[in-house]
């Protein structure tokens, strides 16, 4: 059995890859530009393009399941492509923010909602992996690298950061599990502020990191480096905290399908701890 490892030079794909790598399958990783040296020599490597389907044949000849990023645009085509192939499982890396009541409003979820609509139906088994907030946002903060320092106009607010490692191990379960539709939110180890966030971070260095709390505007113009305006908007005016899904509905399931508790912000620190030096 192939599985296509779509975007396996990201964080999720590639561990999603070494996920499936560990347990002996063989694993077709695809990137929009492989380079010489991204993966082992003894990965099969393709170019595919997920907002181009002229790339899609030779990505897909022989596969039996995929791992999906979210490109709403094209994901009604790839599906249709994915069902001419022989595809029997695709597992979708959506949102948890398809959950939430607001997610008509939100553009994240919409996006992320499309692509599941256009894989329901489609004539193959889908999975779909409701990512919560990725841990890896914080490798935003370069400034802790440069400079020991983070600045931010919220150091109390608070986000649910979640390790890709989860989110890539139930991605790799499902994948190698028989195939049925299913919806897995993997929603990280709970709360934790940014203050105890850089501190984490700085245990992982085994330096002192200095938090500096900035004034809004500060703020914005430095987010607006990173983030498109309305994401850096919403983010405003959540006083710098990333909503959590009501109660009823937040259900992680790492526990369930891993048998272990969701990996700690602390453990994603130590993994990441080279990309703060």
């Amino acid at each position: 059995m192939t599985i296509l490892v779509t975007g396996a030079r990201g964080h999720v794909g590639a561990a999603v890859r070494k996920e499936l790598a560990a347990a002996g399958v063989r694993v077709r990783a695809s990137s929009r530009a492989p380079r010489p040296g991204d993966f082992p020599p003894d990965v099969d490597v393709v170019r595919a393009d997920l907002t181009d389907p002229a790339t899609w044949p030779d990505a897909l000849a022989g596969v039996r399941k995929v791992f999906l990023y979210a490109h709403p645009e094209k994901a009604a085509e790839f599906a249709a492509a994915a069902g001419r192939a022989g595809v029997e499982h695709v597992v979708l890396l959506s949102s948890y923010t398809v959950m939430a009541p607001g997610a008509a409003a939100n553009p994240i979820a919409l996006r992320h909602l499309a692509a599941e609509h256009a894989l329901t139906g489609a004539g193959f088994a889908r999975t779909f992996v409701r990512a919560g907030y990725f841990a890896t946002n914080s490798l935003r903060w370069q400034s802790i690298r440069t400079d020991r320092v983070l600045r931010t106009a919220f150091p109390d607010a608070t986000t649910a950061p979640v390790h890709e490692r989860d989110i890539a191990a139930v991605a790799a379960r499902a994948l190698l599990d028989d195939a049925r539709d299913a919806a897995y939110p993997v929603l990280g180890a709970g709360p934790l502020t940014i203050r105890d966030q850089v501190t984490a971070i700085a245990r992982a260095l085994g330096e002192p990191v200095r938090l500096q709390e900035v004034d809004v505007d500060t703020y914005r113009a430095d987010l607006l480096t990173q983030l498109p305006e309305p994401l850096v908007d919403l983010l405003l005016q959540a006083g710098g905290s990333v909503h959590q899904l009501p109660a009823e509905v937040a259900t992680d399931a790492v526990p369930e399908i891993l048998g272990r508790p969701a990996l700690t912000f602390a453990e994603w620190a130590r993994d990441h701890a080279a990309d703060f030096r």
